[in-house]
Parts: structure tokens; sequence; C-alpha cells
């Protein structure tokens, strides 16, 4: 028997974030809280407005599957997220919330951290989680820059005029290496022009620069970039790593959008076996949201999980930081525990 609950929070940013679709200083998240045994797991997704999320939205898809739930014996959450897959798949984000809450609990009744479950070896190389540079005035993102200090990776979000000149300038001020995220701002005929002059500035990939759907004008821009074009809004689901194949070098891999741990576990096979290097990635999330892809560190090329850091106040503790590697918790399960006061919904 799984008993589930909804809890809401807003997240304060440290400054105002802002991507070439918006500006963000609050951003409103749900935490996902799974009971059974006496014991718990969590599980986060926030609210997007380009993929349609609400707070209604995903409490609606949990309440829709609690009688399922509430009658299951939990014995592999992978089964689990079949079984439920009808209903949640309206909603990946609430299905994600639920998936790595059950994981949890899963790795907690066996008693051990989720990655040690799985497998995986503390000693395993990991990539250290790049540090989220928004848009705004370049002497404010240098400052940015210079508060996150002796980060290995800095990724700079950039807009529909391809931001050289702001490359440039932050450029001067650090040897970290850069990637770049357009957020579907650019235009095809921009990007190889861009590419060549961005390689000149240690900046290592350039992150969705088209638009979602435009993988035919992808297609004619991959191998002939000098720096590698990975796939984010283009990639939201498992079905997206094989249309990827043909467009683009890298894909960046977000829970929220595929639903949660079980199908990002499957992508990344996918995407491995067909040559594709492969991120996770985040949203603007608490500890608890982030804890899940720092789990599955040991299979990546890039990380970008750095949302936590984003924030005011983290409502989680339990992840430990050291310019820009996290290190893999010790403690059972996803190792994260909340802190703050919540409202129920």
């Amino acid at each position: 028997m799984i008993d589930v609950e909804c809890l809401s929070f807003d997240l304060q940013l440290r400054d105002p974030f802002t991507i070439s679709r918006g500006t963000v200083d609050v951003q409103p998240t749900v935490i996902v809280r799974v009971r059974s045994e006496g014991l718990e797991g969590l599980g986060e997704a926030t609210t997007n407005t380009y993929y349609g999320v609400s707070k209604e939205r995903m409490l609606d898809a949990i309440r829709a599957v609690r009688p399922q739930l509430r009658d299951h014996i939990l014995e592999n959450p992978a089964e689990l997220w079949l079984q439920l897959d009808p209903v949640l798949k309206e909603c990946r984000f609430a299905q994600c919330a639920l998936d790595c809450a059950i994981w949890d609990l899963y790795a907690k009744m066996n008693g051990q951290p989720l990655w040690q479950l799985w497998g995986f070896d503390a000693g395993d190389q990991r990539p250290p989680t790049c540090y989220t540079i928004g848009i705004a005035e370049p002497l404010e993102m240098v400052r940015k820059m210079q508060a996150m200090p002796n980060w290995p990776v800095y990724k700079i979000k950039l807009g529909a005029d391809g931001g050289l000149p702001l490359v440039r300038e932050l450029r001067q001020h650090t040897t970290a290496t850069f990637r770049v995220d357009a957020n579907c701002a650019w235009r095809a005929d921009q990007v190889l022009e861009l590419a060549a002059q961005l390689s000149e500035l240690n900046v290592e990939l350039i992150e969705q620069p088209l638009k979602a759907e435009e993988f035919a004008a992808m297609r004619s821009l991959k191998g002939r970039s000098p720096i590698p074009l990975m796939a984010d809004e283009s990639c939201q689901e498992e079905a997206d790593v094989d249309r990827c194949l043909d467009s683009f070098d890298a894909i960046n891999i977000k829970l929220v959008k595929c639903g949660g741990l079980t199908p990002a576990r499957r992508m990344i096979t996918r995407a491995k076996e067909r040559g594709l290097k492969v991120m996770v990635g985040c949203m603007t999330e608490s500890s608890i949201g982030i804890a899940p892809g720092v789990h599955l560190l040991p299979l990546l090329d890039y990380a970008d999980l750095d949302g936590a850091l984003l924030l005011a106040n983290d409502i989680a503790s339990g992840l430990t930081w050291q310019r820009g590697y996290c290190s893999l918790p010790t403690q059972k399960g996803l190792g994260v525990h909340l802190l703050q006061q919540h409202e129920h919904f």
C-alpha cells in the first residue's frame, strides 16, 4: 500500500533568471511525497508555461492514480511506471515527481542509496555540472559568474542576436569552459557562423539553437559545426531520441519532460547505443528535484544540475557540492530531506 500527497512551494530565486522566452524570479513547484511501511520518498516537478504545466494539472494527474497506489505493493518501480503510464502520460511532469518519489522509497526499502542499488561505483568518473548565467546586462552576468567563482563550466543563456559580444566580454573574466544555450531563439542561417566564432572562445557545445520542430534544418547543420549541437526542447520523450540521431550530436534529458528516472535510464541507454552524447539537465528546482539526476551522474557525458544553486533558499538538504562536482549521496534513497513548511493541496 502506497499513500501519496502533494505539497506546494514557491521557490524564490537568488536573482531574476532570464532566457530567450522570458524572466522568472519566483518558481512554483510541487513536491510529491509517498509513504509505505513507515518510510517515505520524495519527488518534485515545477510548473512550466512553455509545456503547459500548472500545479492544478499535476494534482489532477496524481489524484487519478491514487486508487491504484493504495492497493499496490512496491516490488519494481519500473513496472509501476508502466502500469500508471496510460494515465500519467498526459502529464509527464507529475509522472516524473511520482516516479522519483517511488525510486526514493524503493531504495530506502532496500537500505541503500539509489546509485548503489543500481550497481554504480562511487569511484566512477563523473562530469561536473555547469552553472547557468541567465541573460542580463554584461556587467550583471559577470557579477553572477563571479558569485560562483572557480566553477569549471558556465552555461551562458543567449538570445536571438547570437550573443557573440556578450560571450567575448564574459571570456575576459574567466578561463572556465563555456556552454551556450539559445533556447530555440536562433535561425538556421546564423548557426555555423556563430559556431565558428564561439569555438575560438572555448565554447564546448551549443544547446538547442533552433525551434524544437526544426529537425530538417538541424540535419543540414550536423557535422558542419565545429562545436557539438545538443537537443533540449527537441528531445522531450523517449521517442525523440531516435528523432535526434541525424540532427544533433548530443541530447539533454530532463526528467520532468520524459516522465522520471525510469524512462530517463532507457533514453540514456538508447542514446549511447546510437552514438549520441548525453546530458541530464534540470529546471529551477529544489534539491529534491536535482537529486535524481545526481544519482545518474556515473552514466553521463555532461551535467546541468544547478537548479537548486540558483535559489535564494533551498527547501531541502542533502546534496554536497565542491566547485561544480556533486558527491553521490551516502544516505539511503535519494539522500535529500525536506526542510520547510508547506501548503498541502
